[in-house]
């Protein structure tokens, strides 16, 4: 039985940022979302100031199988020659399926290219509440598609992709790899996943989770528990996230729905996966079990756990010293992944 309640004490940095914060406004949801997605915007483009000269970019749109196209947008250094051939990395924003734009992962998709090397590709898949479920997930399916048949016009490496995400982002990547592996998701030309990175991630819907909750030591010690009232993200906006999904009759053995509830034998197929997690976060025992799952099955596995910092506390930036140790496990987790790593035990890498 396992109890992560150590990594979930709120830092004292932390408790120092949150007394600092305005205090949270009740707004009707499309206020919400164009007030977040400006807030967001706005950092990337104030960080793009000292980014936008070392990364070109390039605009897409990508076709759906329901008629319609999502935005797509590529990152490359800006120092390699532009018919270089690069590894891949595509990228899904969080933001519990409400927020984000293409914009706004700018700073987030330059960083990634110009440090590692690579053509990364931020998909900008549809959100609620205008599109319910399952339609994220299948424009995350019908992005990749694109990528294995365009990718020459960035001159990107189909062999040499990773997948990787943010929150809600992180869960279509573990959905989409799942379906790509299990060859639910059949592709042509196929793809050479080599790993994925997974960020914050939700795997399980909010009302699937005990078989979750049975591996937990005690419910007290539970993330579910712990961070019941966490900011950032707790149980009531985890649940506004889920419930705007317009999920009936969620079912556990829906593995788009609940990649997190994967089989041993579905989990030995997985590549590489890099996990980061926040340790006050109802969602860190989600990530951990996961990556439990995959250590347990020979996937290697990279864990790492941001102690006492709440899910989202990446914006922060330089008011938390953990911010730039998530650049590095997101970057590290890629070029790990390329490496073609060997299994290891499930160990926890803390910050």
């Amino acid at each position: 039985m396992c109890d992560f309640s150590q990594y979930g004490i709120p830092s004292d940095e932390w408790l120092r940022v949150e007394a600092s914060l305005p205090p949270r406004k009740n707004l009707p949801i499309p206020e919400l979302k164009q007030s977040t997605n400006l807030t967001r915007e706005s950092i990337a483009q104030n960080d793009m100031k000292e980014l936008s000269r070392q990364v070109s970019l390039q605009d897409y749109s990508i076709p759906t199988r329901d008629g319609q196209h999502v935005e797509a947008r590529l990152y490359r250094p800006a120092t390699l020659p532009t018919y270089e051939l690069l590894p891949i990395y595509i990228h899904f924003h969080g933001g519990g399926f409400l927020f984000g734009t293409l914009g706004s992962e700018d700073a987030i998709c330059s960083r990634i290219a110009i440090q590692t090397e690579s053509a990364v590709v931020n998909v900008n898949y549809r959100h609620t509440p205008e599109f319910r479920y399952p339609t994220a997930w299948n424009d995350a399916e019908d992005a990749l598609a694109w990528v294995c048949n365009h990718s020459r016009l960035f001159y990107g490496d189909t062999q040499k992709l990773v997948i990787g995400g943010v929150s809600a982002g992180a869960w279509l990547t573990a959905s989409l790899v799942q379906a790509v592996v299990t060859s639910e998701l059949k592709l042509s030309p196929e793809p050479n996943i080599l790993g994925q990175v997974l960020m914050i991630p939700c795997l399980v819907f909010r009302t699937c989770y005990d078989a979750q909750l049975r591996q937990i030591k005690n419910p007290s010690v539970s993330s579910y528990q712990q961070a019941n009232n966490a900011p950032i993200l707790n149980e009531k906006t985890r649940k506004m996230f889920n419930d705007l999904l317009q999920i009936e009759n969620p079912d556990p053995e829906d593995r788009r729905l609940n990649p997190g509830l994967l089989t041993a034998g579905e989990a030995k197929l997985l590549p590489p996966t890099t996990v980061g997690v926040a340790g006050y976060d109802p969602l860190r025992d989600e990530g951990l079990l996961y990556g439990k799952i995959l250590a347990e099955n020979g996937v290697p596995t990279n864990i790492n756990v941001f102690r006492g910092v709440p899910h989202g506390f990446r914006r922060f930036g330089e008011k938390l010293s953990v911010c730039k140790d998530w650049d590095r496990v997101v970057e590290d987790g890629i070029r790990w992944a390329w490496s073609k790593p060997s299994a290891d035990e499930f160990t926890i890498k803390e910050f």
